[in-house]
Order: C-alpha cells, then sequence, then structure tokens
C-alpha cells in the first residue's frame, strides 16, 4: 500500500508562532536501559514530554535519576522547544513493579525540583490527583511507547549513541502521526501532524537501509535500525488500535461512513509511513455494522476491516479540536 506523501511545506502553518511554548506538558520517565561505556554497564533513562496543545512528543536521555540530570534534561528541551508554563509529572502514580525505582527517586526529587523549577517561572504538579490529562488515551500512549521500548531494546546493552538514536528516531516517529486533516477540499486530504505544527513543514522520512549481513562497518547502525524497526512493529500493533471509538462489536457505535478520512493501520509498512484515504464505500453485514469498506488512497482502491481504520476529525486549519 502507498502512503499519502505531499510536499516538503504547509503554508497554513509555516508562519505560525509555535504552540509548544505556551502549553501545559504531562511528563513520564522510564527505563533504566543498559549502556556500555568501555567494559562497564551503565544505566540511562529516558524523560517524555508530551505537549496538551499540538500532541507533539519530546524525549531526553537521563544520565542518572537525579535533580541535576532531569534540569539538564529540562534546560535541553526549552533551548529546542521552547518553556512551557507548566509541567505535570505522574511519575510515582502509574509505576509498578520494576518501576519502583523511579517512584522512589521521584518522591526524593520533588521538593527541590519545585524550587528550582520556581526559578524557570514552570509551575510544577507532581502526582496531580484525578487529572483528565493523566488517564484514557495519554495513559495508553506512554504506556505503549514503553512496551514498544522495551520489546525493541530489551535487556541488551548498547552504546550511548545508539541508544540516544534511537528514542530520538521514535519521537520523530511519534510526531509524524497524523492528528487530522485541515483542508475542506475533498481532493486534498493532506494530514496535519506534530512536526507541522511545529516546524511548519512536513520533512520525508529518512531511507530505510538493508545492509548485508557481513558489512561490520555499520553494525552499530544496523543495530539502531533494528530496533526502531521492532518499535514501529509493536507500536502500530497494539497502540493504534485503541484510538478506534469501535472499540467492542456488541456496544452501539457510530457506523463509519461514504467520504470519511481514515488513517489506515499497517505495521508491514516502513516506519512513519501513515497511509491516509477516503471510504468510497462501505459494506455493511447482515445486522448493519460496517465491519468492512472500501478506501481510496493516491487514487488506487483497497478493501479494509475497519479495525484496521481510524477516523481522522477535520481540524479547519487550527489545532483546537485535536
Amino acid at each position: 500500500m502507498e502512503s499519502s506523501a505531499k510536499g516538503p511545506t504547509d503554508g497554513r502553518f509555516a508562519t505560525r508562532t509555535p504552540l509548544i511554548a505556551l502549553s501545559t506538558f504531562p511528563l513520564n520517565c522510564f527505563g533504566p536501559y543498559l549502556v556500555k561505556i568501555g567494559r562497564r554497564n551503565e544505566k540511562r533513562w529516558g524523560l517524555i514530554f508530551k505537549c496538551l496543545t499540538t500532541k507533539a512528543v519530546h524525549i531526553e536521555l537521563l544520565n542518572s535519576m537525579d535533580v541535576d540530570a532531569f534540569l539538564l534534561a529540562l534546560r535541553r528541551f526549552i533551548a529546542r522547544r521552547g518553556k512551557p508554563h507548566e509541567i505535570r509529572s505522574d511519575c510515582g502514580t502509574n509505576f509498578r513493579g520494576a518501576d519502583r525505582e523511579l517512584r522512589e527517586a521521584f518522591s526524593i526529587m520533588e521538593p527541590e525540583l519545585k524550587v528550582q523549577l520556581s526559578d524557570y517561572q514552570i509551575s510544577f504538579m507532581f502526582n496531580p490527583p484525578s487529572a483528565p490529562h493523566f488517564g484514557g488515551i495519554w495513559e495508553r500512549e506512554v504506556r505503549s511507547i514503553k512496551n514498544a521500548l522495551q520489546v525493541a531494546l530489551g535487556t541488551q546493552a548498547v552504546t550511548e549513541d545508539v541508544l540516544s538514536t534511537v528514542l530520538v528516531e521514535v519521537e520523530g516517529i511519534l510526531n509524524s502521526k497524523p492528528l487530522g486533516y485541515a483542508s475542506s477540499d475533498v481532493a486534498d486530504m493532506d494530514p496535519i501532524t506534530p512536526n507541522i505544527l511545529l516546524m511548519g513543514r512536513r520533512d520525508a522520512s529518512l531511507p530505510q537501509v538493508a545492509y548485508a549481513p557481513g558489512d561490520m562497518g555499520r553494525r552499530r547502525w544496523r543495530h539502531c535500525q533494528n530496533m526502531v524497526d521492532q518499535f514501529w512493529i509493536h507500536f502500530t500493533r497494539n497502540y493504534l488500535p485503541t484510538l478506534q471509538t469501535r472499540q467492542k462489536w456488541h456496544k452501539a457505535s457510530k457506523n463509519l461512513e461514504v467520504d470519511s478520512v481514515v488513517l489506515i493501520v499497517d505495521p508491514q509498512l516502513p516506519r512513519a509511513q501513515w497511509p491516509i484515504g477516503r471510504v468510497r464505500k462501505t459494506l455493511p453485514s447482515s445486522d448493519g455494522c460496517v465491519r468492512t469498506a472500501e478506501i481510496v488512497v493516491n487514487g488506487k482502491v483497497y478493501t479494509r476491516p475497519v479495525a484496521r481504520l481510524i477516523e481522522l476529525p477535520a481540524l479547519e486549519g487550527n489545532t483546537k479540536d485535536i
């Protein structure tokens, strides 16, 4: 199946002020992962920020679980993305079992983090009770990211540059995921992504190159690409289907309709490829429920089960409905 890919720029968003600097950010920590430093192994952690305005994701690598490491990561984040006005950490509430080390570390850091972040004029909320942003889609997404990374990285020790590259490539994949479409033109289904909202353009993904097993000169590169591929396969198979509103056949739900714009879930595609199509025809079952549909993608017609289709909203050129 071909994916929908258009020009590198999008004039609707190219001149807009970045929204990320004015947003509230949920924050979550994950890991640890093992990296090889000389003859010894050391632990590293990941820190993931999620912008609630643009739905953009930003991932930083932590060398240790202490206040200094967190503040260094925050300064890198601010230098590249802008300063948020509020950070909300659910670190500690959703950690279980093997995550005890993270829960205890954040509990120790909480008082000093609040003081330090106040100097940045950033409000820091630790474990906010009953916060709507810490359930539902965001919680499932973080859990899916962690699980997919665990599958990709496992317990093997990698070099620090390989781990850093994997996390940044994963960030790029997440920020290329379509949020919806902005055009009212039925012939133009160019989707809006977090990358467009951040950069004002859509960058083509880097080509995936297969190297011969004997090409040892690029073994770290091959290793890195293999891990990112494993992340993509696991993430698309396990997370994207949870975005559907049609979860159970025995529950009443809205049928997919003709002319709906949909994202087609296909783990077999190269990573960061998100086929966008328009429903040409629905194929109801005898009970009236639509379980299959014909989708037009780049002029070609495909028949797909609705379990592999995610309906995208019309955003009307802004992000208020994301």
